[in-house]
């Protein structure tokens, strides 16, 4: 896939017309991200938002002590680093690439200018942060709803999507941060659904085995 039909697929680009997809590509930079290389840090000046062209990319932040908590995971055409586009404000989280992985880099200006001579075009952003939104909101009832093992549960059914078969992208300690809870807690977790029948696990891969029983668990 080109990075032009990448953006176009994109959630903030998919209405553009080619002839700005061009101009908007033609400002952005590829970067090339090693395992656990740090894109911006919370707290950070912005002046660009990010693509994901391949590999996977965490969007997390710290606590006061230090610990990780896992926000998102950006896959490939997904868009972050973009809300400072619209408050100039800093970066609110932190993003780091969960494995190797190439992002496109596009300059807030060129996107703000796109969207200046069009501004029908703002009616998708608006799309987009009222999906961050949702988003933002399910992640609270979950975590005022659902215990640890709930949690846990649900975020095993999103990583896998619609396989039977899957690997963990994540690192423990990672999955930990995007339940939101401790490393303990979440792999007692997933000892108590192997010991129930519901997933089989060798090393970093799963098998979901009674696919019913985790849905009603993450409910």
């Amino acid at each position: 896939m080109d990075d032009i039909e990448l953006l176009g697929r994109s959630e903030l680009f998919s209405a553009f017309s080619d002839e700005v997809l061009r101009l908007v590509q033609a400002a952005a930079t590829p970067l090339t991200c090693d395992r656990n290389f740090v894109i911006f840090q919370q707290g950070d000046p912005a002046e660009s938002l990010y693509v994901v062209k391949s590999g996977r990319i965490a969007i997390g932040r710290r606590s006061f002590d230090g610990r990780e908590s896992l926000v998102a995971l950006m896959e490939p055409g997904d868009v972050f680093g973009e809300m400072p586009l619209f408050d100039d404000g800093d970066r609110s989280a932190s993003a780091r690439a969960l494995e190797r992985s190439v992002v496109l880099r596009i300059g807030y200006d060129p996107v703000r200018n796109a969207l200046d001579q069009d501004p029908q075009l703002l009616w998708t952003v608006v799309s987009l942060l009222a999906q961050r939104l949702r988003t933002t909101d399910d992640a609270l009832v979950d975590a005022v709803l659902l215990d640890v093992t709930g949690r846990t549960a649900k975020r095993l059914l999103e990583l896998a999507g619609e396989a039977s078969e899957f690997q963990l992208p994540i690192t423990q300690e990672e999955l930990a941060g995007l339940v939101g809870a401790s490393r303990e807690r979440v792999n007692k977790s997933i000892a108590a659904f192997i010991r129930l029948g519901w997933i089989e696990q060798l090393d970093r891969r799963y098998r979901i085995v009674q696919r019913d029983r985790l849905e009603q668990r993450a409910r």
